[in-house]
């Protein structure tokens, strides 16, 4: 795919040189998002449309995941699972509940088969996936993301002070 794309922007560097500039960019699992929109909006939507993904096992966690103190769908036979993990448990109902909250997984650690396959018997999708804005291009330049957060009102009070 990124072989693609560099051929494709080599191809209209003769029309637009300053496309050359994105070049050195195209690393990784990357794409770009062509618009006539106003830059900000777009980052902000490209932003919020996140998925949920479930926790997979040997996959590097991204976040903490903190079980929450629940009564459990799970019937007592699963009780043997939650000891495995030194999840305090008791009883209600019929069903297996969490005494206290539990943390689960640490931010950057690899997450275990029993805490994923946890995770996935209790419903919980503790991820979230989607796209990052890494760099802007517009009019031949390229500028970091966190620009769009200036707004003009910041600017007339940087020049007022």
């Amino acid at each position: 795919k990124n072989t693609m794309m560099r051929k494709a922007i080599r191809g209209h560097i003769e029309n637009i040189p300053n496309l050359e500039k994105l070049l050195p960019y195209i690393v990784e699992n990357i794409g770009f998002v062509f618009t006539k929109q106003d830059l900000s909006f777009i980052r902000e939507k490209i932003l919020d449309n996140k998925v949920a993904a479930p926790a997979k096992a040997g996959a590097i966690a991204p976040l903490d995941v903190t079980l929450p103190a629940q009564i459990t769908p799970l019937g007592p036979e699963k009780t043997s699972f939650f000891q495995a993990l030194q999840i305090p448990t008791k009883i209600t109902k019929g069903n297996i509940e969490i005494i206290n909250d539990v943390s689960l997984i640490v931010k950057d650690d690899k997450v275990g088969a029993s805490e994923a396959t946890l995770l996935n018997m209790l419903k919980i999708s503790p991820f979230s996936y989607g796209l990052t804005v890494r760099k802007v291009y517009d009019n031949g330049t390229i500028f970091e993301p966190t620009i769009l957060d200036v707004k003009p009102e910041d600017l007339r009070a940087q020049f007022v002070a």
